[in-house]
């Protein structure tokens, strides 16, 4: 039993000691190439003298070179002003460890090993020092001035500096100063990447600031200058901090991760906490926000393979799940605004009537609004198919749907506002107007991708109807006072032109202040009244002309009605110019 434990214990010492002795073999030592010197070496309690000779000697360059680049008043660096001294200083340095490893193992307490552990110190301060130093100033991809246009190939170079950073990291973590290393890193970086982030405009985020910040002059500005910053922040900060982290501490993937974590994550979230706070607090705002947040969820979506991929490691995923929080809560706030803006449509009890038949200022601004909403298209449609959990085969329609909807709300509202005017005529004229305004704006904007081709004819249609309705009660009653018949008494004759002259000089009247919107459908609505009653009215002119020039009261009406004259009427309504609609609509 004895005799075992001693084989065991002889056997893991002498395997520690191959792996300890590494730096004799490295030196091309014939003795410790052959087995049977291996075997003394470790069979006895004392150094060799070989050993020993080597050993001073490591020691006595190792002094002899880190003396000379100890830290004493004026600091040059070697990394910058020689390469080839630099290197040497590490390899020096590595194998001071080797020997001090080795006498650690078989001679704890020799003076060569205090020495040894003396100059460590000195050497490893160098590099913790040089290392800093690189951080600081070393390529423009480091520097957060130069976010804006860091890339990735100036990284992917092998830049001498980033090939220092992580030769020094490797050497100072072999040697046991990981963590002062490790330190110096994450107080550099994180500084660096929260000044980054401060000159892109980036402020410290809280519920209490986004609602003083929503209500200022300046709240637009502010989201424009985030749109920017997180562009900027995913695709060059956070990009590019993960392959630093990656580069510098290549073999070391709990470092890298908490290098990444400590650099990155505090700024992260509060850069993803921006919109969720926004999206909490428009809940309270006005159907205008829906474009903040719009442009918002835009730019995280289009942002959310990066994200996804830059934060997928355990210690920082608290940021990839806030983004998507932040997705899902905005898209939530954009439905309820739209919720709220059928409802506000529907609740509209205004009854103010616009007297020129015009554009409603509710139509006008409502349809201002959807076509500006239906420039969001395939992430408009995303988060209502999210919303309205569709079948498959519904969802490519699902946004035509919500903005139907809201139209035939509208034009319901419009239909009940129609009533209030005085007439029917303008009631209809009013028809008109809306429905003419809202088929254009469908036709000239992205809408007509969104409601297409088959609800544009069906709403022709339906104008094409409101302009029948508008001449059967504005101009029949005048095609009413001529006779069926042309072959009536005198008598007949000028009680007809009388009171067809009476009946088109008040529809004249009380029309001379309406408009028709659209320059299309003006001239084709006025080219359909002339066709309507100048040719019936011209044939009864002619035909009882001699018989009314007999009448003194008709003579004057004869000249100023001529059927010349009755066209030269009709083209004047409806004002066509700008000028003229802008001052009757402000009237």
């Amino acid at each position: 039993m004895s005799f075992s434990k001693t084989t065991s214990r002889l056997t893991r010492q002498s395997k520690k000691l191959i792996n300890l002795f590494s730096f004799i073999t490295t030196n091309n030592m014939s003795s410790a190439s052959s087995p049977s010197s291996l075997r003394s070496s470790t069979s006895s309690p004392y150094l060799s003298s070989s050993s020993e000779s080597m050993m001073e000697e490591t020691i006595q360059s190792a002094d002899v070179l880190i003396q000379k680049w100890e830290i004493n008043g004026h600091f040059i660096s070697i990394f910058h002003e020689d390469k080839t001294e630099a290197t040497r200083f590490v390899y020096c340095v590595k194998g001071l460890h080797r020997a001090m490893r080795f006498l650690a193992s078989h001679d704890s307490i020799s003076e060569k090993l205090t020495l040894a552990q003396g100059l460590m110190k000195i050497a490893m301060k160098r590099l913790e020092t040089e290392f800093r130093l690189i951080l600081l100033n070393s390529g423009e991809y480091l520097q957060p001035e130069s976010v804006s246009i860091w890339s990735v190939s100036s990284i992917h170079s092998e830049d001498e500096q980033l090939s220092s950073l992580r030769l020094i990291a490797e050497t100072m973590i072999s040697c046991g100063y990981g963590t002062e290393c490790i330190n110096v890193y994450k107080i550099i970086r994180k500084s660096t990447i929260d000044e980054a982030l401060f000159h892109l405009g980036v402020q410290r985020y809280t519920s209490s600031h986004i609602k003083k910040l929503i209500n200022t002059s300046d709240f637009d500005n502010h989201i424009k200058i985030w749109l920017i910053a997180v562009q900027i922040a995913v695709k060059t900060l956070f990009l590019e901090e993960k392959f630093l982290c990656d580069h510098v501490f290549t073999s070391h993937q709990a470092v890298k991760d908490s290098c990444f974590q400590n650099s990155t994550n505090e700024a992260a979230l509060n850069l993803f906490k921006f919109p969720e706070l926004i999206a909490n607090t428009c809940k309270r705002m006005d159907s205008e926000s829906i474009f903040v947040m719009m442009n918002l969820h835009n730019s995280i979506s289009d942002l959310l393979p990066e994200i996804e991929s830059i934060f997928s490691n355990k210690s920082v995923s608290s940021v990839k799940i806030l983004a998507l929080e932040s997705l899902q809560k905005l898209a939530g706030s954009v439905r309820r605004v739209l919720s709220k803006l059928e409802l506000s449509i529907h609740k509209n009890s205004s009854k103010v009537t616009v007297s020129s038949g015009g554009i409603h200022p509710l139509n006008d601004s409502v349809m201002n609004y959807l076509s500006s909403l239906a420039d969001y298209g395939s992430s408009l449609s995303d988060i209502i198919i999210d919303y309205d959990d569709l079948p498959v085969e519904q969802q490519s329609s699902a946004v035509s749907v919500k903005l139907e909807r809201i139209i035939l709300v509208l034009l319901c509202k419009l239909d009940k506002k129609a009533k209030f005017h005085d007439s029917a005529a303008l009631s209809n004229l009013f028809l008109v107007n809306n429905l003419s305004f809202i088929i254009e704006k469908v036709r000239t904007t992205k809408l007509i991708f969104v409601l297409g081709n088959e609800w544009l004819a069906k709403h022709e249609m339906k104008l094409n109807q409101y302009v029948l309705s508008y001449e059967l009660v504005s101009w029949n009653k005048v095609i009413a006072c001529l006779p069926k018949d042309l072959q009536v008494s005198p008598e007949k004759v000028r009680d007809c032109f009388r009171k067809l002259n009476f009946t088109f000089e008040d529809v004249c009247n009380r029309q001379i202040s309406w408009i028709v919107v659209d320059g299309k459908i003006r001239d084709k609505m006025k080219a359909s009244i002339v066709n309507k009653l100048v040719p019936m009215y011209e044939e009864f002119y002619c035909k009882h002309l001699l018989t009314l020039s007999a009448d003194e009261q008709c003579i004057k009406m004869l000249i100023r009605l001529s059927p010349e004259n009755m066209v030269k009427y009709l083209s004047e309504l409806f004002p066509s110019t700008p000028e003229v609609q802008k001052a009757v609509l402000n009237n």
